[in-house]
C-alpha cells in the first residue's frame, strides 16, 4: 500500500515545508527538521480520536501503573505493547495463506498486507529499542515487577485480546489499534511540548543509528510521533476493507 499521510490541507502549506513523502507498505517516511516541526504542531492542534471503551481501559491501566506524566520508562512499556496487534495480524494472515494458497490471487493479496503488518511491527520495534537506550542513558533504576514482569503480562493479555478481535471481526481490531496509535502520536507530541529541554538534548545513538539521525531528542520524538500517525491512518484505511478478499 502506498498512501500519502501528511494530512495537511494544501492551503495550510507554506513554501518552506516540502510535501511529506508517502508511506510505502507500512514503512513511515523519514522527515526533515522543517517537516518534523510542522507535523508536530499539526498533531498538537488535532483533536484525539473518539476512543473505544477497550482503548480507554488500556490507557487508564497504563496511567494507573506508570503515571499520567510521560517518561522514557513509561514509553518503553508502551512500545512493548504497541507491537502486539501487528504480531497477531501477521500470525493470522499466515494461517489464512495456508488455507487459501490454492487461490493464488487471494494469497498474494494477503501476503502483501502481511508485509505491511511486518514493516509496522519492525518500526515499533525500533521505537522500543530507542526507548530502552534512553532509559539506560538516564541511569534510572526501574522496579523489577512494575517494569519487567507487568509489561509482559499486559502484552500477553493484549495479544490474546487482539487475536480474538481480529479473528471475530478484523474491523474491531483495526479500530482499537487506530485508537492506540492516535494516543501514542499525541503522547509523544505532548511530551516534546512539555519538556523543552529535549530541544537541546543531543541524540547521537550508535546502537539505534540505523533508525535515523536527528539533532535532538525532541526531533527524535517528533519522528516517532509521526510514525504513529502513519500506523493510525493505515489502520483507519483498513476499516474500509478489514479482511482481504
Amino acid at each position: 500500500m502506498t498512501t500519502t499521510y501528511d494530512g495537511i490541507i494544501p492551503a495550510q502549506r507554506t513554501t518552506d515545508v516540502p510535501p511529506i513523502p508517502a508511506t510505502v507498505d507500512g514503512e513511515p517516511p523519514k522527515l526533515t527538521k522543517t517537516q518534523l516541526a510542522f507535523t508536530h504542531a499539526e498533531t498538537l492542534a488535532t483533536p484525539r480520536r473518539k476512543y473505544s471503551l477497550a482503548a480507554k481501559f488500556l490507557f487508564l491501566q497504563m496511567d494507573l501503573l506508570y503515571g499520567r506524566k510521560g517518561s522514557f520508562s513509561k514509553y518503553r512499556v508502551l512500545e512493548v505493547v504497541a507491537r502486539v496487534p501487528y504480531q497477531t495480524w501477521e500470525t493470522i494472515s499466515y494461517k489464512r495463506i495456508t488455507y487459501s494458497h490454492r487461490n493464488v490471487g487471494l494469497a498474494r493479496r494477503i501476503w502483501h498486507r502481511l508485509l505491511e503488518f511486518r514493516a509496522q511491527q519492525d518500526n515499533e520495534q525500533w521505537h522500543l529499542l530507542i526507548m530502552s537506550e534512553l532509559v539506560d542513558r538516564s541511569g534510572k533504576r526501574e522496579g523489577f515487577l512494575r517494569f519487567r514482569v507487568l509489561p509482559h503480562l499486559i502484552a500477553f493479555g493484549y495479544w490474546h485480546f487482539s487475536w480474538m478481535l481480529y479473528a471475530i471481526k478484523p474491523a474491531w481490531s483495526h479500530r482499537l489499534n487506530a485508537d492506540f496509535e492516535d494516543h501514542a502520536e499525541h503522547e509523544y507530541a505532548e511530551f516534546v511540548r512539555d519538556n523543552p529541554e529535549l530541544e537541546t538534548t543531543p541524540w547521537d545513538s550508535v546502537l539505534c543509528a540505523e533508525y535515523g539521525t536527528y539533532d535532538s531528542v525532541a526531533d527524535l520524538f517528533r519522528q516517532i510521533s509521526h510514525d504513529e500517525r502513519c500506523h493510525k491512518r493505515e489502520s483507519e484505511e483498513h476499516l474500509a476493507e478489514p479482511r482481504v478478499r
